[in-house]
């Protein structure tokens, strides 16, 4: 079938949404809004409303005010996440340069000898060439004007503009797994084999919340292992959907606390939630009881 509808006003789709039973409290702040975030943006906020999700009729009383709440929770939630992210990943960076460095020297990255496949070290490899020779970095620009053998800088500025999906897939690579495990016991995760699926989902978390998508309740196909034990409080049930974001959560705020006892993650989280009381964090997968967890308190 061929595509045919045609592109509609601001107040179409305001009328359209009113025809579908949404409440609009204030069309000129409705319009405001649209002109701002688009339609199909919003449609995965207010697609929980929807009784009839074939013709998108809405529920009874369900708002327009309410899917503005659910997306602006969504927008903190996503801040929140990215924010925490990045600590995990500048520290996993520090770890990975340290360790892998004092083994095998300043160029162990562009050694191929040293992972297990060709073909993603080669990816990695251009990868990162390409980000060396755009970059603008002092430090990159002062050491080509003093250096020019061999072609990349070493490990502890080469990997410093490397992204975080090219840190798990060289981490993943990586042949030397007693090294991997010494990196990943530095974060109190006993395995490396869990060290290198929680990068993986990070990864794929981190760019969600980097490309302004949805989070809250967002199925993921890439999923954590959770351990049955870990040295730090963790959680004690797994009577959660895998494959939402709460078992993602879980992940963050324990590589969190390995790394700073400090962190605030928990605390922010459990305030964002009180904050938005509408918001169903069973669509999340959170389980009955979940603060009671040792790894929440």
């Amino acid at each position: 079938m061929e595509y045919n509808k045609k592109p509609i006003t601001i107040e179409q789709q305001i009328e359209i949404l009113k025809q579908r039973g949404l409440i609009i409290d204030d069309e000129t702040e409705t319009e405001a809004v649209l002109k701002r975030i688009n339609y199909f943006r919003l449609a995965y906020y207010w697609r929980p409303m929807e009784k009839d999700k074939v013709l998108h009729i809405f529920k009874p009383d369900s708002h327009f005010s309410n899917v503005i709440t659910l997306y602006q929770f969504d927008c903190a939630l996503k801040s929140l996440v990215f924010n925490s992210i990045q600590h995990i990943e500048i520290a996993v960076r520090t770890q990975m340069i340290q360790h892998f460095s004092m083994k095998y020297g300043p160029f162990w990255f562009m050694d191929k000898q040293l992972f297990t496949s060709e073909s993603v070290f080669q990816k990695d490899i251009n990868s990162l060439r390409f980000l060396i020779g755009k970059s603008r970095e002092d430090f990159v620009l002062e050491h080509f004007q003093k250096y020019d053998k061999p072609d990349m800088p070493p490990a502890w500025k080469s990997l410093e503009l490397a992204t975080l999906g090219i840190l798990s897939r060289i981490y993943s690579n990586f042949a030397d797994n007693a090294l991997k495990k010494q990196v990943a016991r530095n974060f109190s995760i006993p395995q490396h084999e869990f060290m290198r699926n929680w990068l993986e989902n990070l990864t794929i978390v981190r760019n969600v919340c980097a490309h302004h998508a949805r989070l809250w309740n967002r199925y993921f196909v890439v999923r954590p292992r959770l351990p049955h034990y870990l040295p730090y409080p963790w959680i004690t049930k797994n009577s959660f959907p895998i494959d939402r974001l709460y078992p993602q959560l879980c992940c963050i705020a324990y590589w969190l606390e390995a790394i700073d006892t400090k962190n605030n993650f928990v605390s922010d989280l459990k305030k964002l939630l009180v904050q938005h009381p509408t918001v169903d964090s069973a669509a999340m997968g959170f389980p009955q009881y979940w603060e009671e967890e040792p790894l929440w308190k």
